[in-house]
C-alpha cells in the first residue's frame, strides 16, 4: 500500500506544493522566469500576472500571451499558474475564458485576488469550472489571496472549499485596508512579524490552511536587493508562522526562499529511517533511537520527505521507493 493510504485512512492528504511561488508580469520577465525554471527544475512555481502585470488597455493581449506561453512547449513541467483580475473586475471572466480556452489542460492553477467573502470564491469557482470544463479540464486548482477584512473573516470557510489548494497573504493590500491604523513599516520586516494585527492575520491564514489540508503561502519580501532579508523572512515564515510556501517577486529571491524551506539532510535521513522501519512493521508502532513512533509521528515524517522531494533533494533509494507504491 502507498503510505498515504495508511497514514491518512482514505482521506485526502494535505496539498503539497513547491515552496516558492514566483510572480512575473511583463513578457520579458515571464520568459526569464521560465528559463530559470528550466535550469532549476520544477522546484518552484511561476505565476503569470494578469492583474498588476497587464498595462491598462492591453488586458486582452496580455491574457492571450499568458495562455500561449503556458500552452507552449516552454512549459516543460506544467507548473505555471496565472493570477487573473479580481471577481468584481470587468476583466475577470475575460481572463478566465481566454486562458482556459488555450491552456486549461496545462495550467497549474488560477489565483484569485481581492475576494471579499467566501461567496465571491464560490461564484468564481462556478465560472472557472464552466470555462475549464468546456476546454477539457474537469477540475481546475484555485489559489486565493487573503488581503481584505472580509476574506480574513471567512478564511476558514474559504480554506474548506475542496477546489482550493492554497491561500496567500496579501500584506500590502491588507495593511492599506486599515487606512493608517497600521504603520507602513508593518509591510516589511521586522514590523510584519511583530505588529499584532498583521501577525493575527498571518496566523489565522496558516491555521485555516492546516485545518483543511491546504498550503499557506507567505507574502512577498519587497526588498529585492538584500538576499539576507529574503532568507530571514522565509525562515521566520516557516519556523514561527507555519507557512510552507512563499512568494517571490525577483529571480534572486527564488533560491533564497527554496533554501529556507528545505528540510535539512539530517531531517530527511531521520524521516527516511523512521518510515522505512514503519513500513517493515506494517505501519505499527516502532522504536527508533530510543523514541517511540506511531502513525501520528509517521504523518509528520512523511511530509518531511514530500517537502524534500518537491525541493529536488535526492532521497535515499529505499525512501524514494516509498513514493512508487
Amino acid at each position: 500500500m502507498h503510505p498515504t493510504e495508511v497514514l491518512f485512512l482514505g482521506k485526502q492528504q494535505p496539498v503539497s506544493l513547491p515552496a516558492c511561488d514566483h510572480y512575473a508580469g511583463a513578457e520579458k520577465i515571464m520568459r526569464k522566469s521560465v528559463t530559470l525554471q528550466h535550469t532549476l527544475g520544477p522546484v518552484f512555481d511561476i505565476t503569470f500576472d494578469c492583474e498588476d502585470g497587464a498595462a491598462s488597455g492591453n488586458e486582452v493581449a496580455h491574457a492571450r500571451l499568458v495562455a500561449e506561453v503556458i500552452a507552449s512547449p516552454d512549459n516543460r513541467f506544467n507548473r505555471i499558474g496565472a493570477r487573473v483580475h479580481d471577481v468584481g473586475s470587468s476583466f475577470f471572466e475575460q481572463d478566465v475564458e481566454i486562458i482556459c480556452h488555450t491552456a486549461a489542460t496545462r495550467l497549474a492553477y488560477l489565483m484569485l485576488p481581492k475576494v471579499e467573502r467566501v461567496a465571491d470564491v464560490i461564484a468564481a469557482l462556478d465560472l472557472i469550472n464552466h470555462h475549464s470544463q468546456r476546454a477539457g479540464r474537469t477540475t481546475m486548482p484555485v489559489h486565493v489571496l487573503i488581503e481584505t477584512h472580509g476574506a480574513l473573516a471567512d478564511v476558514t470557510a474559504i480554506a474548506a472549499l475542496p477546489q482550493i489548494e492554497s491561500l496567500s497573504f496579501g500584506i500590502m493590500d491588507f495593511v492599506s485596508a486599515h487606512y493608517g491604523a497600521i504603520p507602513s513599516d508593518a509591510m516589511r520586516s521586522p514590523g510584519q512579524f511583530v505588529h499584532p494585527l498583521v501577525t493575527r492575520a498571518k496566523l489565522e491564514i496558516a491555521a485555516a490552511c492546516h485545518a483543511h489540508g491546504k498550503t499557506p503561502s507567505h507574502n512577498v519580501t519587497t526588498d529585492i536587493k538584500n538576499n539576507a532579508v529574503v532568507a530571514d523572512d522565509a525562515r521566520r515564515a516557516r519556523m514561527e508562522f507555519g507557512y510552507t510556501r512563499m512568494w517571490s517577486i525577483h529571480p534572486q529571491q527564488v533560491q533564497q526562499i527554496l533554501n529556507a524551506f528545505l528540510p535539512s539532510q539530517s531531517e530527511v535521513s531521520e524521516a527516511a529511517e523512521i518510515l522505512l522501519a514503519a513500513q517493515k512493521a506494517a505501519w505499527g508502532p516502532i522504536q527508533h533511537r530510543g523514541t517511540l513512533h506511531d502513525r501520528a509521528s509517521y504523518r509528520y515524517y512523511w511530509t518531511v520527505l514530500q517537502r524534500a522531494k518537491n525541493s529536488g533533494i535526492t532521497l535515499p533509494p529505499l525512501a524514494n521507493a516509498l513514493f512508487l507504491h
